[in-house]
Order: structure tokens, then C-alpha cells, then sequence
């Protein structure tokens, strides 16, 4: 595991060890001179664009997130800068399970993608990277309810059921996503990743609690808008750094919603633009919105609804008894009474117990490791639930320890065996254990046989909350989901290494004022030796544009440029762009 670095930010600081597995170090050393250019012209165009149309003034949103146009920021400016308003940030390798980002943001820590795209990704990619994520998520994070409504949503997130189908989906996309980021992807590749991805999306079946939430993350983190209908402003991180979306957002057949909770209902590809947008009016109203979709989540309303979805989670899920006991384990099998309502859960893996998200000791997964299973409701013969009953209440009922006593539940569950203990926490009996114990029901189902050990029954005369993940974190950690699948690092011929070379003595010319042919041999050395290169004849014309000594030199680049439109058109827009920021002098303030 990599050293665990906290950037001095006590957010970060503070994350637990079971996300901590999820970050990796930046390298900062590895971006190249190439990298740097390609962030200084996606934001270079962004503040071209975004300074009319963005909800936050652009640089100073920047700056208040440790960012500048001119390189890509490192971790610890990005961190100096959120520590002012209790965030923190950290690096990731590309996309994470949807839980495990939920709850960096529960912790206020951003996530980052260390990767950034490629030149030939420039004005868009679907993988997540640092221009994404930094220029898109970081900037507006200041504005309170914003940053409010972020920690919300990954405070619930964490609680978000999933369905094993969504991890099927995540895989396929993250592996879509590395793809598309690799130099000279085979095409036949490409297409059977772009296919499963298709396939994933459309068999789904009915949408799990985290694909519903996702996609009201999606309407509003990624590619929200704020403000009037008829003219709103862009504060979605997908369309505040994409150059290519974030114009074309606007026009008139990109159909504009009002954000309500009917955006849940409304799906989204990640490869393509997206078709409709929603528009909410405040910040306040994604607060109200997730509001009303928290009351429907499985860990409010619990029940057996939110049992069945846990089963078909097929991960590690959280049951919590009316008691306050909580189960942690993969849950299999629940048993059902006459009136559809539970009467015996099963879990068929390694289980913990737990009590206000706290392991209970004695009862860690090494204990319960083939799993765990309790009878749900009351019992027969008592207007007293059984959670409720004191010490003197267990007497007076006949549940007395060290003797062999019967339980009979209303649903028909019994359990017969010697009580040999009694678990209180808060006032509640959460825990009763026994000996040479059988659990059956009135159809002559058995539960649980004396040969198998010792039987700790779970008490609750109903399941109140169930939830993703396990209670008490630290217990499982070994065991949360980490992709083994990485994402792709270039390796760089001599002659990518010469062109990263070239576009450090461009920058070192710029910085520093070089001598004054140096530029006009840059020239000479990119024309000749790079013949599709667009980017670099940019920035070697915009410092000869502000030069009267060399207007010859602009000139030549200016034809050349032209004539590269005619020779590659797929750079059209890209070269135009960078022609319209350097004839209009834009500032960059």
C-alpha cells in the first residue's frame, strides 16, 4: 500500500483506513510538458466561454480552489486552498465504486483523478480526469449550499443499496474508459467495450437505489444548470470542463427541464452529449429534492422491500432490528409469513454484529463466519416486545438463564434451547445466546440445529433500516471492492519525448522571456520535425502575436495554421478556438 499522505488538510487527515485503499499518489513528476499545454488550453477556452455562462466567476473560483490556467495544480495547492472552507481533496485512479466516492464526499474530501486526458481527447473524454474533476468540481465547491449539498449526497450515498448488476455496469465502463485514454486502441477492442457498456445500460432490470441516485448526481453535480430556464447558467463539472459540451449545452435543441425528483426517472449515456438538461433554481432546491428521495431509501423505510434489494445486492448489506442490533453480512434468504411481512433472515457470509455502528465484541466475522440468522417479529402471548423486556421481565416470562427454554413467535418461529446469555445495550435486549438450541416454524422448517454451535439470536420485532456496506467499517475493510483493473499509463517513444521537450522550451520561452531567435528556431523545429502537431504552433503564435519584432513569424504561422484546417479537418474547431482567444487579447482575470 502507498505511504498515506494527509497534505496538512485535516479532512484528508481524517479519512478512514478502509477509503484510504482507494488513493493513489498524484506523481506530479509525470505530467508532461505536453500534459501542462493540453490543461492551459482546455482552460484558456473554458474561461473563454465559461466567463458568461458559468454560475461562479471563473478565476476567482479557481483561485479560491488552488487552480490557475496556466498548469496543472498539484494536491497539496489544491488542498491549501480548501482547507479555508473545511475540504479537502485527494487522488484516485480513475473511476471508484459509486459507494466508495459517496463517501469521500460525506468526509469532504474531493476525488480526483490523477490521470489526465490525452491530446487527442482534448476538447472531451470519458474517463474521469484532473481537468475534470479539478477545474470542473473544485471551483464552486466555496458556495455553501453547494458544498452543503455535496457532503448530503455522499452522506446518503453511503447508505445507497446497489444492485450486483451496477457493479457489472461500473466495470464495463471504467474498462471502456481506459480504453479510450490508450494510444492506438485496437478498433475491434474498442467496439465489443463499447457494446458491453450498451448492454450493461440496457439490462439493468429496475434501477437500484444508487443508479437512482447517481442519476440525480449526474442531472446536477455533472451536468446541472442553475438559475432561470430561459437563461441559466452552467455549474454541472461534466459541462464546466468539456470545451466541446459546454457550448453546445446552450443551443436550443438541447431541451431544458426544471429540476424536480422526476429527474431520477431520466437515464444518461456517458459516451455521448447529453440530449436535455435540468434546471434547478437554487442550490437549496437540490437540498429539497434529495430530501425527498432520502424518505424512500431502504435504510428509512426498512421492511421486507428493503431486505429483497439487499439480497440482490449480493455484496455486504446492514440490517438494523427495531432493537438497534445491526446485521452485517450478504444477506441470502428471508423468510416470509402469511401477511408478506418478515419472519427469519439469513446471512450466508462472514457476519458482524453491531450496536449504533459499533462492533459488538465476541461477534466479529471470524465468529459468524459461515453467517448469521434471527427470527423477526413477537412473541406469542406477551403485549410486551421482546427488545423492551428488563432482567425481572425475562424472569416473570420464564426466560430464565442456564435452564432450557421455549420462545414462540406470533409468526410461527420457536426456539428451544439453554439460555445461557443476555445482551442489554441502552435499555433494549438486543441479544439473547443459547445452547443445544433448535429454531423451527409451525410448517416444520428448520432454522438452526444444536450441532451447530452455540445460536445468538438477533432481538427486533421488526427491521427498521437497511444499507449498503457494513455498520461498523473498520471490520470489513479488506474486503471492499477495489477494481484490479488499471488505468493505462502512456509509454512515450523518442519521438513523443522530443515533442514534450519542444513544449517545455515553448513554456521555458514564455516564462522567462527567452533570447530573441529562440522562438523563431522552435518554429523551425515544429514545423519539420512534428507535422500534425496544432497546440504547439498556438502557443508559439501567441507569443509571437504580442511581439512587433515578429509579425514575418506570426504571419507564417497564421498560413500555416490555416492550411493545417484544410490538411486535418478534425482540428478545425480546436485551431479556430485558439485562433479567436489570441485575436480577441483576451485577459485572463
Amino acid at each position: 500500500m502507498n505511504t498515506f499522505f494527509d497534505y496538512q488538510n485535516e479532512q484528508v487527515a481524517n479519512l478512514p483506513l478502509h477509503l484510504r485503499k482507494y488513493i493513489v499518489e498524484q506523481e506530479y513528476d509525470k505530467y508532461t510538458p505536453v500534459n501542462h499545454a493540453v490543461w492551459r488550453y482546455v482552460m484558456r477556452q473554458n474561461y473563454s466561454y465559461l466567463k458568461n455562462v458559468a454560475y461562479y466567476p471563473y478565476i476567482p473560483g479557481l483561485k479560491k480552489a488552488g487552480l490557475t490556467i496556466e498548469k496543472i495544480p498539484s494536491l497539496q495547492e489544491i488542498n491549501n486552498a480548501l482547507t479555508a472552507i473545511n475540504w479537502g481533496a485527494v487522488t484516485v485512479d480513475g473511476f471508484i465504486p459509486p459507494a466508495a466516492f459517496m463517501e469521500f464526499q460525506a468526509y469532504r474530501v474531493l476525488v480526483i483523478a490523477a490521470d489526465i486526458r490525452q491530446l487527442e481527447h482534448i476538447e472531451y473524454t470519458s474517463a474521469p480526469d484532473i481537468i475534470h474533476e479539478s477545474a470542473g468540481h473544485a471551483p464552486i465547491i466555496s458556495d455553501t449550499k453547494y458544498n452543503q449539498y455535496l457532503s448530503y449526497l455522499g452522506k446518503i450515498g453511503t447508505k445507497a443499496l446497489f444492485s450486483s448488476k451496477d457493479y457489472e455496469l461500473y466495470e464495463s465502463i471504467r474498462a471502456l474508459s481506459i480504453l479510450k485514454e490508450m494510444s492506438n486502441v485496437d478498433k475491434e477492442d474498442l467496439a465489443k467495450a463499447e457494446a458491453l457498456v450498451l448492454y450493461n445500460q440496457q439490462n439493468l432490470g429496475a434501477p437500484s437505489e444508487m443508479a437512482l441516485l447517481s442519476r440525480l448526481q449526474w442531472w446536477s453535480v455533472e451536468y446541472g444548470l442553475i438559475g432561470d430556464i430561459n437563461n441559466p447558467k452552467i455549474y454541472g463539472a461534466g459541462l464546466l470542463s468539456s470545451i466541446g459540451e459546454s457550448a453546445s449545452c446552450m443551443q436550443p435543441e438541447v431541451k431544458k427541464i426544471t429540476y424536480t425528483i422526476d429527474a431520477l426517472k431520466v437515464g444518461y449515456d456517458i459516451t455521448k452529449e447529453q440530449p436535455q438538461l435540468f434546471v434547478t433554481p437554487t442550490f437549496q432546491n437540490l437540498i429539497d429534492v434529495l430530501a425527498q428521495f432520502e424518505s424512500t431509501m431502504a435504510y428509512r423505510v426498512g421492511g421486507l422491500e428493503s431486505i429483497l434489494k439487499a439480497i440482490e445486492c449480493k455484496n455486504i448489506c446492514t440490517a438494523t432490528f427495531s432493537s438497534g442490533i445491526q446485521v452485517s453480512g450478504v444477506f441470502s434468504i428471508v423468510q416470509k409469513n402469511k401477511d408478506n411481512k418478515i419472519k427469519y433472515i439469513n446471512t450466508n457470509s462472514p457476519t458482524t454484529l453491531c450496536f449504533n455502528d459499533q462492533f459488538l465484541v465476541g461477534h466479529g466475522p471470524d465468529y459468524h463466519a459461515d453467517g448469521f440468522g434471527a427470527p423477526v417479529g413477537q412473541l406469542l402471548g406477551s403485549h410486551k416486545k421482546l427488545e423492551d423486556f428488563t432482567k425481572q421481565d425475562l424472569n416473570e416470562f420464564g426466560l430464565v438463564l442456564e435452564k432450557t427454554v421455549q420462545l414462540n413467535y406470533e409468526n410461527g418461529i420457536q426456539v428451544n434451547g439453554k439460555l445461557i446469555g443476555v445482551t442489554f445495550k441502552e435499555d433494549k435486549l438486543i441479544l439473547m445466546t443459547f445452547d443445544n438450541c433448535k429454531v423451527t416454524d409451525n410448517e416444520g422448517k428448520t432454522y438452526f440445529e444444536p450441532s451447530w454451535g452455540i445460536y445468538d439470536m438477533a432481538i427486533g420485532d421488526a427491521i427498521i433500516s437497511v444499507f449498503n456496506g457494513t455498520a461498523d467499517k473498520s471490520i470489513f475493510e479488506d474486503q471492499l471492492y477495489v477494481s484490479p483493473k488499471r488505468t493505462y499509463q502512456q509509454n512515450y517513444t523518442q519521438q513523443d519525448i522530443s515533442y514534450q521537450n519542444l513544449f517545455q522550451q515553448i513554456r521555458n520561452y514564455r516564462e522567462q522571456n527567452s533570447s530573441v531567435n529562440s522562438l523563431l528556431l522552435l518554429w523551425e523545429t515544429l514545423k519539420n520535425e512534428f507535422k500534425e502537431d496544432w497546440l504547439g504552433a498556438l502557443e508559439i503564435l501567441e507569443l509571437a502575436a504580442v511581439d512587433s519584432n515578429k509579425t514575418a513569424l506570426a504571419n507564417e504561422i497564421r498560413i500555416y495554421l490555416n492550411a493545417h484546417i484544410n490538411m486535418y479537418p478534425r482540428f478545425t474547431k480546436l485551431i479556430n478556438d485558439g485562433l479567436k482567444i489570441i485575436d480577441t487579447k483576451l485577459k485572463f482575470e
